[in-house]
């Protein structure tokens, strides 16, 4: 199981995630499409072209947000999480292109005891996604209901 248990993480605690993710014209027309949201911004190439400052189109935030917090998965929450507990303090300080690559990275901020679970904690983790240029694109805090290691 690649997921870290609570009582094996440490405040500071960084991960560098090996996946990495280029995202397509698929995917975000796709993610767009499937979750109703009509912004030109995702759909229309001629409107970005030649009404925004973009001059094309961008990737829709939410998709980034999940693909960020996804890619952290397997090496945080993979088989230890009992539940996603809350995201806070989105930003996306740069938009995403297709055809950009997104890494990440993640950081435990804080570690506290469940008071009404023995057998798990909660973790904060800053989540934070890069661009190819190695440019800051989204970042979050996620809370998450971590399980303790089994004693044994």
């Amino acid at each position: 199981m690649p997921g870290v248990f609570f009582d094996e993480m440490f405040v500071g605690q960084k991960f560098d995630h090996p996946i990495r993710r280029t995202i397509t014209e698929s995917d975000n027309v796709w993610f767009t499409a499937i979750t109703h949201n009509p912004a030109y911004l995702h759909l229309d190439e001629e409107y970005c072209r030649t009404q925004t400052e973009f001059g094309q189109r961008i990737v829709n935030s939410a998709f980034t947000l999940g693909l960020m917090v996804g890619i952290s998965v397997n090496d945080t929450t993979h088989g230890t999480a009992v539940a996603n507990l809350g995201w806070d303090e989105v930003r996306f300080p740069r938009p995403l292109f297709h055809g950009d690559t997104l890494s990440v990275e993640s950081e435990v901020l804080e570690l506290r005891e469940s008071k009404s679970r023995p057998n798990a904690g909660i973790v904060v983790f800053a989540h934070r996604g890069y661009n190819q240029k190695r440019e800051l694109v989204a970042q979050c805090k996620r809370s998450a209901l971590q399980l303790k290691r089994a004693a044994g």
